[in-house]
């Protein structure tokens, strides 16, 4: 039980972050410095995100398959690929690699 309500908890916190983010009045956001950080803070959050998935195993930094896939889609962007031809690049890479190793 004390699961379920850890969840419910979380999801309400979460809901209730949401709903703050919405109701910040747009006079907030218009300094161009706040708008700049709101423009690129997602971005670095995302990147951040990759990375630690990419590149670490619990408590340990890890190189292995999932950073040649993420390689490999990040050469499929630069060559303007659709995005579900970059998603299986890079699934497909990491694949193999742990396939042959």
């Amino acid at each position: 039980m004390t699961v379920w309500a850890g969840i419910l908890l979380t999801s309400a916190g979460v809901y209730l972050l949401k709903l703050a983010g919405l109701l910040v009045p747009p006079r907030a956001l218009e300094p161009p410095r706040v708008r700049l950080a709101a423009t690129l803070l997602p971005v670095a959050l995302l990147s951040a995100l990759v990375a630690v998935q990419t590149l670490s195993t619990g408590r340990e930094l890890a190189v292995d398959a999932r950073l040649a896939g993420v390689a490999a889609g990040g050469v499929a962007l630069l060559l303007r690929a659709p995005f579900l031809v970059v998603v299986a690049v890079a699934a497909g890479t990491a694949a193999l690699l742990r396939a042959v190793t």
